[in-house]
């Protein structure tokens, strides 16, 4: 697809960047740890964004965009997010190359219940408070396309932690067109076997990665060329396994 000029990101402000994350480091320094992610959705975009790569600028580092909140329309008429080939972009430098068609870092939750309403994409800085255990987590969501055009792309759940982001390859996701699918539920296995790393080249151990998890989200991998059309998510929860 021939990406719009008028794709951009709002520019974001580091003077405000900084302040919110010294806020964030010292109310969770006091914090419980985090044993679930729940996202209905039911009251807006609940952190999630959309990756865009570079923007289309060589060298244009991490773009972001935010997904579509809609507030009906999802599972059983509930609130809903969604994105379209109009916010993605194909990540080169990843092995096969990969779509991050929603991804969430783990600090953007505690930044975004500090701050709700937030109209501008956070940028990514991952940091030690943000991180979560994955092993062995089970997860699940609902999934849904609409005009979802993968060509030939598989949809995983991915990790990423350490130095390193691992795709879940052995459990493919099925994305229902036009209709809500059934809830995709898995547990996270702690074996390189099941999974492929896409980035970077050496990058570290899967146990490292689900370890000390920074993000996760939802890839299109495999296919011939761009994924085009509307892909749109409901009720994602992961449960983290008591440590």
């Amino acid at each position: 697809m021939a990406h719009q000029t008028s794709r951009s990101c709002r520019p974001m402000s580091w003077a405000g960047l900084l302040v919110s994350l010294a806020a964030f480091s010292s109310a969770a320094a006091g914090a419980e740890p985090r044993k679930e992610i729940v996202n209905t959705f039911d009251r807006g975009r609940e952190s999630w964004q959309i990756y865009d790569y570079n923007g289309g600028i060589a060298n244009g580092g991490n773009v972001f965009f935010l997904p579509t909140w809609e507030k009906t329309g999802g599972v059983e008429n509930s609130g809903y997010i969604w994105g379209d080939d109009s916010r993605w972009r194909i990540d080169t430098p990843e092995d096969p190359h990969s779509i991050l068609a929603f991804i969430l870092y783990h600090h953007w939750i505690t930044l975004d219940e500090m701050e709700p309403g937030r109209t501008t994409p956070r940028p990514t800085v991952s940091l030690p408070e943000g991180r979560l255990d994955m092993r062995d987590a089970e997860v699940s969501v609902r999934l849904r396309g609409d005009g979802l055009d993968l060509k030939g792309a598989k949809c995983y759940f991915w990790v990423m932690g350490g130095s390193a982001r691992w795709h879940y390859t052995a459990r493919p996701l099925n994305i229902a067109q036009g209709t809500w699918g059934p809830e995709e539920r898995f547990v996270l296995p702690n074996d390189e076997a099941q999974w492929h790393m896409s980035w970077p080249p050496g990058g570290g151990r899967l146990d490292d990665t689900l370890k000390t998890s920074h993000s996760c989200g939802f890839s299109f991998v495999g296919f011939s060329e761009e994924v085009t059309g509307k892909f749109s998510m409901d009720q994602f929860r992961v449960r983290l396994k008591p440590r």
